[in-house]
């Protein structure tokens, strides 16, 4: 069995001050450096829905509203290394169309190109998707790939 889409395509990260955010068409990865030799008990982290909550030590470093609605019993965090924090997010919405713009909702924005770049990963994730024999992961884009890009189902097949 292949490797999944995002581990050979790689994936494309939106840094922020504590560490960075990326996204697959199904998920949200949250990485969170935190000083080494965190423990497990240091760390109170809330996953809603639409909202985050993570503190460190008493030391709140990541709250707000998401910029989209995420599936409440999906959500995990573990402790890597006793240095990071690892968030994992299933998005409610999953088609390439939803493509977050942001982490939060006025937080954490991805630039305009490395929103480009996520737009186009997720684009291709759909294609693999969509035409599982085919390997997308090293595959260039160009064109209208806003949105998740043209829609080929209505073609005969």
């Amino acid at each position: 069995m292949s490797a999944p889409f995002e581990e050979r395509s790689g994936v494309v990260p939106c840094g922020t001050p504590w560490g960075r955010w990326y996204q697959t068409l199904e998920e949200v990865f949250i990485e969170v450096r935190v000083p080494p030799g965190t423990r497990a008990k240091d760390v109170r982290c809330s996953l809603r829905s639409r909202h985050i909550a993570l503190a460190v030590r008493g030391q709140e470093l990541l709250q707000g509203k998401l910029f989209d609605s995420t599936v409440t019993d999906e959500g995990t965090w573990t402790l890597e290394d006793r240095q990071l924090i690892r968030i994992v997010l299933m998005k409610t919405n999953r088609d390439a169309g939803n493509c977050w713009t942001s982490l939060l909702e006025n937080e954490y924005a991805a630039d305009p190109w490395v929103q480009d770049q996520m737009q186009r990963k997720l684009t291709l994730e759909r294609f693999q998707r969509e035409n599982p024999g085919f390997d997308f992961s090293g595959a260039e884009i160009s064109g209208n790939y806003s949105k998740g890009g043209p829609d080929f189902s209505s073609l005969e097949k």
